[in-house]
């Protein structure tokens, strides 16, 4: 029985560590995508489309998103040795980039946008708005970028990088759920509940965007790795 239990300890350990790994992937990145955030700009984009129609947009721009946010995960630490970019370096401009969006969300009547009037109004003529504006930049922006590269980063295994995988497909599913439901959660959460839930999105990704600081100074000076 001893035998049994050293045998399944370090596997229990190396799952939890794991498991740990995807929620905080997950939070951070949710955080800063806000999908939420995203229902009124959707509904404004989609405001001439079937209910039918938006579900294509909705599942086509969240594949989209996947695709870029993937792409940032698995090469952005390749493009930023391309351009002579130090980890530290990004991890401090990521989290500037971060600290802006959250501060954007904590206000969002004012500075909260993620696209501007043009950029709806040009959604709106386009048959499909899936790709741009929706999937970039409203859900896969500056900030959610910057989480991606962030976490491939700090990626030391192949497993860390199927984690960070797997937390941008967790993304991608909530978001076109959110998207697919827009209507029904604009009748019941409100746009006076929704600001409110953008605000506290806000203030995690004020944290995130802070830590990711603290990392890239510590790197620097030789405190974190």
């Amino acid at each position: 029985m001893e035998q049994f239990f050293s045998q399944i300890e370090p596997f229990t350990m190396e799952f939890m560590g794991a498991g740990a790994l995807l929620v905080a992937s997950f939070t951070s990145l949710f955080s800063v995508v806000n999908p939420i955030a995203a229902v009124p700009v959707f509904l404004s984009v989609t405001e001439d489309n079937t209910d039918a129609e938006r579900r294509r947009i909705a599942r086509k721009t969240t594949f989209y998103m996947f695709i870029i946010l993937v792409t940032f995960l698995f090469a952005g630490t390749y493009i930023l040795q391309f351009f002579g970019i130090s980890l530290p370096g990004m991890r401090i401009a990521g989290g500037l980039v971060v600290l802006r969006s959250g501060f954007s969300m904590l206000n969002p009547e004012k500075g909260g946008r993620k696209l501007t009037e043009e950029d709806k109004l040009a959604g709106q003529e386009k048959d499909d708005p899936s790709f741009s504006p929706l999937a970039m930049p409203l859900l896969s922006g500056p900030g959610s970028i910057a989480v991606v590269i962030g976490l491939g980063s700090q990626a030391l295994s192949m497993m860390d990088y199927i984690i960070g995988a797997a937390a941008v497909l967790m993304c991608a599913l909530v978001a076109f759920g959110l998207l697919a439901v827009s209507p029904w959660i604009i009748r019941v959460v409100g746009r006076t509940g929704m600001t409110a839930v953008t605000r506290m999105m806000g203030f995690i990704a004020l944290s995130i965007g802070v830590q990711f600081i603290i990392n890239g100074i510590g790197s620097v000076y030789g405190l974190i790795n």
